[in-house]
């Protein structure tokens, strides 16, 4: 077994969980716990084999975090006075990690940012893909606050041998396109792959946490909290550095100002899916460490496979998943093959109901459909029997085809220097942020360094 982490969160959270620990095959029984890490998520086996869903009151307990309920949102939407967002009320976005603290903050006027991020593995993201970047679209909104999205292409090439970095640049590329498209701010948006930015000119200062980030972790830590072995490759122990490296305001001087005392008091919150969970947990160690905040998290549910909720829709696989880029004919396909809760005959359905809790076309329209009385009454009516699975299906159809027609509409006007402006290295617009003054120092201090290597440059040649 991999070994345990020595970082301690706060108290009551285990040290780490691990993928081979989860995965851990109980004595006497083919049962096997769910698997949850950023690498691989499966909701285990029963004592007879069959593939279970999700627990997640069970992760809750696992990993330490908060589960976000009534009295939390009622204060959401009083600090904020806005409604809070389905996936909020729903309980899609269903555990925190210090957001009663990021509400402290807003309510005394302190500003905050926000961060999310996407590994890219293929050229075209799915529709569980845009689950946590409309959330954090909302957020965005609803606070106005500066948002830093990281596309992890070198983290993938790192991971997935059959990949080179060539291919997971260009899939960054297409994602960052499929993001914007979501409809984020691009004057309080900062997107940037890992690759490019790193190799920019701009990442003195994301390079330099990166650095303090790394001193203060060791690879016993790293195998405790990823389920890492020898076998894996040194860039893979090295690179939870870089992804809490974008945690703090202090990475990016360009936006949050080259003042570090000052940067280092901006709070950070993150959305993310519940799998990204054990990179956070090792930054929010490291952080007092450095005098820096704890980033607060919020996580949310997977949106799980066409094939059932004992695994999340996933871009690898592509018959278990709705892409952006379905037309509306392939989305009636996959939907008429998802999972049904219904019964195995007519009769049976009409006299005892459907199940709800099984059904994925239900469980999307959960997701995707904004009228909660809707929703409801369709529940109620499924259950009892008196909507069909065909009619659950193809309520779903619906919803789901005009969800990417939508989304299709607004990735066509996403053009190249739409991209490139988006991914700009550049100040943001926000409350808090740096005065006229101090943007003008940053400034004349870029020109310096800028103005030096070009004198070294003409000295070499």
């Amino acid at each position: 077994m991999a070994a345990i982490s020595e970082v301690q969160d706060e108290p009551g959270q285990p040290p780490a969980v691990t993928a081979l620990s989860l995965a851990e095959v109980s004595q006497g029984s083919i049962s096997r716990e769910q698997i949850i890490t950023p690498f691989d998520v499966s909701g285990g086996l029963d004592e007879h084999g069959k593939a279970k869903a999700i627990d997640y009151d069970k992760l809750i307990d696992m990993f330490g975090s908060q589960r976000i309920d009534e009295p939390l949102l009622q204060r959401f939407e009083k600090v904020t006075g806005h409604k809070p967002h389905r996936l909020l009320r729903r309980g899609m976005v269903f555990s925190h990690r210090d957001l009663n603290l990021i509400l402290d903050k807003y309510e005394k006027g302190i500003p905050f940012f926000l961060y999310t991020g996407r590994g890219p593995s293929s050229d075209s993201m799915h529709v569980g893909h845009t689950i946590p970047f409309e959330f954090t679209k909302y957020l965005q909104d609803v606070f106005d606050v500066p948002l830093v999205i990281m596309l992890t292409d070198d983290e993938k090439f790192f991971h997935v041998q059959k990949l080179s970095l060539k291919e997971t640049h260009r899939f960054a590329l297409q994602n960052a396109m499929d993001i914007i498209a979501v409809g984020f701010d691009p004057k309080k948006t900062f997107i940037f792959a890992d690759t490019d930015f790193l190799d920019g000119g701009y990442a003195a200062a994301f390079n330099g946490n990166i650095r303090e980030l790394g001193k203060r972790t060791t690879n016993n830590q790293i195998k405790g909290t990823f389920g890492f072995t020898d076998s894996n490759n040194i860039a893979e122990f090295a690179f939870p550095a870089m992804q809490s490296a974008t945690a703090f305001a202090t990475s990016f001087p360009f936006i949050f100002g080259s003042e570090p005392k000052k940067a280092a008091k901006i709070p950070c919150l993150i959305p993310c899916a519940i799998d990204q969970d054990p990179y956070f947990r090792q930054c929010r160690d490291i952080a007092p460490r450095l005098n820096y905040i704890k980033p607060a998290i919020i996580h949310s549910v997977f949106l799980p496979s066409l094939r059932g909720s004992e695994s999340k829709m996933s871009a690898s696989d592509v018959d278990s998943s709705i892409f952006l880029s379905d037309t509306n004919n392939q989305i009636k396909k996959k939907v008429g093959k998802a999972f049904s809760g219904g019964q195995d005959t007519r009769e049976l359905h009409r006299e005892i109901g459907g199940r709800t809790k099984i059904d994925v076309p239900f469980q999307y329209l959960s997701f995707f459909l904004e009228d909660d009385n809707e929703l409801e009454r369709i529940r109620v009516a499924y259950e009892k029997g008196e909507m069909e699975s065909g009619d659950m299906k193809s309520a779903c159809t619906k919803e789901l085809q005009a969800y990417v027609s939508a989304f299709r509409e607004r990735r066509a006007q996403v053009t190249q220097a739409v991209l490139e402006e988006f991914m700009r290295p550049r100040q943001l617009i926000f409350r808090g942020m740096p005065s006229e003054g101090e943007r003008a120092a940053a400034k004349e201090k870029r020109i310096r360094v800028l103005e030096a290597e070009l004198a070294q440059l003409r000295e070499e040649s």
